[in-house]
């Protein structure tokens, strides 16, 4: 173990678990202090590469760049808070206006929060709005937020629904989850399965096309195990909607922002939703939530929606900065997050290879899941071995974050240095051998 911790460590810890509601803190004690590029500092002084990226928020370097930050500092000097949905600011309008340049042809109306769970919130009402229907669709292993609107369309785990019903009109249907496919069959044979059940099931028994306002999903099912759905699966979805004057809502709010190697991860799959949600790296480390509309369905009535924070000065000039970065470097930073992801992906799969607690490696550019199983043949989940890499890691100076039962994602800055790629790389094989080696002397 390279990593020191002291009572400092552990005292802020015990504080914290006094005053602070219970959340989803990891097991590991990280304490954060600073950051920089592909480092990130505990306030002991130890130092991590992060593959977490505060769960895929520095999609450019830890702590987002100096130019970020000087645009929040030369705003901040200015005025913060504008109530930018009660009175009229600039800055705002010409972020919202660079922004809809990075979506397809008849995208133009934004609107600003704070998160991802306000921007499906957002998405939800303006839906509902837009057709005159009540109901939603999402899917298991989905997670669209925490509120209760966004809770209702999230299926991911027990707990974080758990007492919070009655939920809001929402009916569920399986993800193209193939690694473990609910319908035991193998893609491409399957024929698209859970896309036909989708017709037979919900559609015909639980809820009438003509009541559904909006199906929402995730390019790529994050906190539910990063999980990428073969393209016939989203084009499906995207066909039910369009046949049954459903709205299609891309989340986009761990997946889009370059993560996968595009600006919208919806991208990969050839297929243009009606509404797009972003958040986490939007903001640049600052809260951001944005959801995006085509022009052609319209405005929303006056005082039917808004909120006191969206459109934060601060976070303005910060994403601002960011997104002209993005838009002047965008083939550089493309081109990077391909490279690097197959290098990650070459490596893992050797993984999967070589150990038998590896059951699946999927991603799409630098957003990488890999599964953890007891074995490759029972496909029994590794709760405790995933908890086990996790610790190692952090123990060895590497920052990794769970996801699903037993998958832990790999979500490195796009800007990361090839150094400190293969460092990261080997440090979590190395986590991935000792749990493997532990796995069979516990069999």
């Amino acid at each position: 173990m390279r990593i020191k911790i002291t009572d400092r460590t552990r005292d802020i810890i015990a504080r914290d678990r006094k005053v602070m509601l219970t959340t989803t803190r990891e097991h590991y004690p990280f304490v954060s202090h600073k950051a920089e590029g592909d480092y990130t500092y505990d306030i002991e002084g130890n130092r991590f590469i992060d593959f977490a990226t505060f769960i895929s928020v520095y999609n450019f370097g830890e702590n987002a760049s100096k130019l970020v930050r000087d645009a929040i500092r030369s705003q901040v000097g200015n005025l913060m808070h504008a109530a930018f949905t009660d009175y009229y600011s600039e800055l705002p309008v010409v972020f919202a206006e660079n922004l809809v340049k990075m979506f397809p042809k008849g995208f133009g109306r934004v609107f600003f929060s704070n998160s991802g769970a306000e921007a499906n919130e957002a998405a939800i009402k303006f839906s509902k709005i837009f057709t005159k229907r009540q109901y939603m669709m999402g899917f298991y292993n989905g997670f669209h937020g925490r509120t209760l609107g966004s809770l209702s369309l999230t299926a991911s785990k027990n707990v974080q629904r758990e007492h919070f019903g009655p939920f809001n009109a929402v009916v569920h249907a399986p993800y193209a989850y193939c690694y473990r496919c609910p319908f035991n069959q193998e893609y491409p044979s399957c024929g698209m399965a859970c896309v036909d059940y989708i017709k037979k099931y919900p559609l015909a028994k639980e809820v009438p096309p003509s009541e559904v306002a909006a199906i929402f999903v995730e390019p790529v099912a994050g906190e539910g195990g990063y999980i990428v759905p073969p393209k016939e699966f989203i084009q499906g979805i995207r066909e039910i909607a369009s046949d049954n004057g459903i709205l299609m809502v891309s989340d986009e709010v761990q997946a889009g922002y370059m993560r996968t190697g595009t600006f919208l991860a919806m991208d990969h799959f050839k297929v243009e939703a009606d509404i797009y949600t972003m958040a986490k790296a939007v903001g640049a480390g600052l809260p951001m939530g944005v959801t995006v509309t085509r022009s052609s369905l319209g405005n929303i009535p006056s005082g039917s929606h808004a909120n006191t924070f969206g459109g934060n000065l601060a976070a303005v000039a910060g994403a601002d900065a960011q997104l002209g970065y993005v838009r002047k470097n965008y083939g550089e930073l493309q081109a990077a997050a391909y490279r690097k992801g197959k290098r990650m992906m070459k490596r893992l799969k050797q993984m999967m290879e070589d150990y038998e607690i590896v059951g699946d490696v999927r991603g799409l550019g630098m957003m990488i899941g890999v599964e953890l199983v007891k074995d490759k043949r029972s496909k029994e989940p590794a709760v405790e071995e995933q908890e086990k890499v996790l610790e190692q890691c952090f123990s060895n100076g590497l920052l990794l974050l769970p996801c699903g039962t037993s998958s832990i994602r790999l979500i490195p800055p796009l800007t990361i240095s090839d150094a400190n790629l293969e460092t990261g790389l080997n440090l979590f094989e190395d986590a991935i051998k000792s749990a493997n080696r532990n796995r069979k002397r516990a069999r």
